[in-house]
């Protein structure tokens, strides 16, 4: 089977987009690939085809391991690719022990050509020694930016995936990302092991995106008239929770809408099916505007976005292009605003960058009081993991709370601890009441049968802490069970966490590395992105094409810049 009849017999496509089939070659020579292609340019056919061909000639390098971040993604593909007939399955947290192994015995056994994981789950050392029996004949890394300490997305988890390479030394490796300065383009490649250097980049221009800038003082006036003016579906990012939800609050009011959902937000402090039945609504025409955080991004799959409103200056070009990058994926016109208030916005950025990178003592207060918080003696608590409330942790040990945020970051980017914020726990249970005591409890029909079926379905349930995946539907059961003192059962909930990667120490280092050159390449980047804004005499892609090392592209014609040099000529 050739590349392009895989394409059309599993994808329904007759040719491949600009740049797929020279990825795809290269990858089928064994090379490894470092593919950079703007958001929407079809990235995971440059591994599926690849596998398919692959797995039709050799059964034994059948099974391609996608390694990304985001469960949604993982989820959605393995249900696209089901729904095409090609065998795929996932690891993710919260999946049992039990359902995981099962995941990677169907790998192993069955016809299956993908396995999805994310970066922290090759962090277990029994999920590194079962790859060593799989049927892998290519590594792909979404994302791949998030392996560089360069890059916008840094995470520490990424660096996992070099003992991947350690252990499948022969299989090649197809990195793939939107958005990546030169510098970073490097730190990936090497990150990665990549036996010789190999950079296949597809052009960031987008000839049908009109890139704009508007100065205003009126924001929320502004994006009202925006969408007034440009029909269709549309996002507008801005910084924070609350004020999403007020400005979609707003927006609902302004235009009288009584009847249907005109605009709803979204953030990472709702719950997984909050923020999904948000998404569909939104991708389905059901909501026109979705007011959303940065938490809107990764794997949002709509062609016939017409309009992308920046609210707030986001910290860096790279998420400007990539979040702006989402208007106009079928091809039609589509645009991309920044609101731009000089004095407010240059203040606000001045802020961040003091927010993201407190002084070196404020961390290291930052990491003792959240030992004590924690109750983590010295010397110890290596591999312990914590829901950590931050709320109490800032009201408790009087702790500011952005800043509190940061320094945990920076301690888990510097190896302390590994932090996640918002993370969602999924429900647990552990039965505490031998089976054969079950009968002096007098339970209910109801309560006799969910038991029966946890006991059943979960083989480690009497010794540990279980995920159980139909908690939800049994939720007031459980409680039930739980107050009796027969279970042990911890709901679902959305929360931080936090893991002890090492015992405590007495004293933290902050190396140069960590802190102030970081430092100092966070704040190049807030200025990248507040010259963009400022700046008004240069095409606006010119700019964001040279930051990502386009040095040679020329003037797009239809930004705000190019069109208003075109009326002072004409005017002239």
């Amino acid at each position: 089977m050739t590349p392009r009849e895989a394409l059309h017999t599993y994808f329904g496509y007759d040719d491949f987009r600009p740049l797929q089939a020279e990825i795809i070659e290269s990858v089928l020579a064994g090379r490894d690939t470092l593919a950079l292609m703007p958001t929407g340019g079809g990235k995971s056919i440059c591994f599926q085809v690849p596998t398919l061909v692959i797995g039709q000639e050799n059964p034994e390098k059948r099974l391609c391991l996608v390694i990304t971040p985001l469960i949604a993604l993982m989820r959605d593909q393995v249900a696209n690719l089901q729904a095409r007939g090609i065998q795929a399955e996932a690891v993710y947290t919260g999946m049992s022990w039990d359902r995981q192994r099962a995941a990677l015995d169907n790998c192993l056994y069955g016809p299956y050509h993908f396995l999805y994981c994310s970066p922290e789950r090759l962090e277990s050392e029994e999920f590194r020694k079962r790859l060593k029996d799989l049927p892998i004949g290519l590594i792909a890394v979404d994302e791949a930016h998030c392996i560089s300490q360069w890059g916008y997305d840094f995470r520490p988890s990424y660096l996992n995936i070099a003992a991947v390479r350690a252990i499948l030394p022969d299989v090649p490796v197809l990195a793939l990302t939107a958005t990546a300065t030169p510098e970073t383009i490097d730190d990936i490649q090497a990150k990665l092991g990549f036996k010789e250097r190999n950079v296949l980049r597809k052009s960031f221009h987008r000839e049908n995106l009109t890139y704009v800038v508007r100065r205003t003082d009126k924001k929320a006036e502004q994006v009202a008239h925006i969408l007034s003016k440009v029909p269709g579906s549309a996002i507008v990012y801005v910084r924070n929770r609350k004020h999403a939800q007020e400005l979609a609050q707003w927006i609902n009011q302004k235009f009288e809408i009584t009847n249907q959902k005109y605009c709803d937000f979204y953030h990472a402090g709702l719950t997984t099916k909050e923020r999904n039945e948000r998404q569909q609504a939104w991708t389905e025409g059901k909501t026109r505007v979705i007011v959303a955080t940065n938490a809107f991004g990764m794997g949002i799959d709509k062609p016939d976005v017409r309009v992308v409103i920046h609210y707030d200056l986001p910290s860096h070009l790279e998420s400007y292009y990539q979040e702006a990058g989402r208007a106009g994926r079928d091809g039609l016109t589509a645009y991309a605003v920044l609101l731009y208030n000089e004095a407010e916005d240059k203040a606000k950025l001045k802020k961040r960058a003091v927010d993201t990178f407190p002084p070196k003592e404020f961390v290291e207060q930052v990491y003792h009081k959240t030992m004590d918080f924690l109750q983590v003696g010295a010397g110890s608590g290596y591999g312990h993991r914590f829901t950590l409330h931050m709320d109490q942790l800032c009201h408790v040990m009087k702790l500011p709370v952005i800043q509190t945020y940061s320094a945990l970051h920076i301690l888990t980017n510097a190896g302390y601890i590994h932090f996640e914020e918002e993370h969602e726990t999924q429900p647990r249970v552990q039965i505490l009441v031998p089976r054969y005591q079950l009968g002096d409890y007098n339970l209910s029909y109801e309560q006799a049968e969910l038991m029966d079926k946890l006991m059943r379905s979960y083989s480690g349930i009497y010794t540990d802490l279980q995920y159980v995946h139909e908690a939800d539907q049994y939720h007031d059961l459980l409680v039930s069970l739980a107050q009796r003192g027969i279970i042990t059962y911890i709901p679902r909930s959305i929360g931080c966490s936090l893991e002890m990667t090492n015992e405590r120490q007495e004293e933290i280092f902050l190396s140069p590395a960590i802190f102030e050159t970081r430092q100092a390449r966070f704040i190049s980047k807030l200025q990248a992105m507040l010259e963009y804004a400022d700046q008004s005499q240069f095409c606006r892609e010119q700019v964001l094409l040279a930051y990502f090392g386009e040095t040679d592209a020329v003037a797009c014609g239809h930004c705000d810049v190019c069109r208003e040099l075109a009326h002072r000529i004409f005017a002239e």
